[in-house]
């Protein structure tokens, strides 16, 4: 990430430290996270599990776990007092099958931070997107207003020279594998949403495709139309504009050659929505291969409560990246 934004909000989440949790703390790196969050002053660990034994393998990789606070789930007088405030706010499960969840360490996590004894969540070096997914979406559920979940993840890319420097936007590259128009545009409105939030952005929304404003016709490219027209009557402050090929959004000389009207966003824009997960995907992985990208996230919208999810593959950096934009995203969205 841009040195100066990843600098500028390492020091916002310092200067209001968010409880954290961990669930997968048999992990080694999410250890080395938790004990950079202390270190760094920027969070406040809360990692699920019995604390001896989370303890004994800090220990044996050498990991300091001095300011981590500890949540058994397997202690069965903490099961029954996290079940019982979760039932004082959502009726939907029994008390016998939410301390059965419980012991799942992702649910606990999820079942904490809904009854607000945590600030946030982390998860995903261990678990899949799908199992993170369905814990929040169980437990946590969705945001007002929006339909679907959905994933945002921050790029940084040497050599390019956008708008906001190297960095961009990309969203959907996680959950959605062929969204409707409706879906399409919850995912613009939430990313959106968070460059200005979290980035302190002034979002200009690309909606990508093959075609750049009717080069190609596709009912495909319809439901990228239609959902350009369903934020716009939803979100009339965003600034958004398509269909756009990805040169026609980025690079002003390819804007300028094919868009032969005023747009506020082309060849200029800092958010860019895949019109399905195939092409968001691969697209994110071409640029962290060939373009040598630094990706953060994804991060999980449409989501009542902040929630970030690994990449599997991802080295402790971009963990770090991914906790820091989580818990200043913790400050503002509770």
């Amino acid at each position: 990430m841009d040195g100066n934004l990843f600098e500028r909000l390492e020091e916002r989440a310092r200067k209001d430290p968010k409880t954290i949790c961990f669930p997968e703390t048999d992990n080694d790196l999410v250890l080395k996270a938790a004990e950079q969050c202390v270190i760094r002053g920027i969070g406040k660990p809360v990692l699920i599990g019995a604390e001896e034994t989370i303890r004994e393998f800090a220990a044996s990789i050498g990991v300091s776990l001095d300011g981590c606070s500890f949540f058994d789930n397997n202690d069965e007088t903490k099961r029954d007092e996290l079940a019982a405030k979760y039932r004082a706010v959502s009726g939907v499960f029994t008390e016998k099958t939410l301390i059965r969840k419980i012991k799942d360490p992702v649910n606990c996590a999820m079942i904490m931070e809904r009854v607000g004894l945590i600030d946030c969540c982390a998860a995903g070096r261990v678990y899949t997107t799908a199992d993170v997914i369905l814990a929040a979406q169980t437990f946590i559920g969705l945001a007002e207003g929006f339909g679907v979940i959905s994933s945002v993840g921050i790029i940084n890319i040497p050599g390019f020279d956008g708008p906001e420097g190297p960095s961009l936007v990309l969203a959907d590259c996680a959950v959605n594998p062929t969204p409707d128009a409706d879906a399409l545009a919850d995912i613009a409105i939430a990313s959106a949403d968070t460059a200005r939030i979290l980035l302190e952005w002034e979002p200009r929304v690309a909606m990508l495709s093959f075609s750049t404003c009717g080069s190609s016709e596709h009912e495909s490219i319809e439901v990228v139309r239609a959902a350009i027209a369903n934020v716009k009557r939803r979100r009339p402050d965003i600034k958004i504009d398509g269909e756009f090929q990805v040169d026609s959004a980025i690079i002003p000389n390819a804007a300028a050659q094919k868009v032969k009207r005023e747009s506020e966003v082309a060849g200029r824009a800092n958010v860019l929505i895949f019109p399905d997960l195939n092409s968001g995907n691969t697209g994110v992985k071409l640029i962290q291969i060939f373009g040598r990208g630094d990706a953060y996230g994804p991060f999980l919208q449409g989501i009542a409560k902040p929630i970030t999810d690994f990449s599997r593959s991802a080295p402790l950096s971009e963990m770090m990246g991914n906790i820091i934009m989580l818990l200043v995203r913790a400050q503002i969205v509770r």
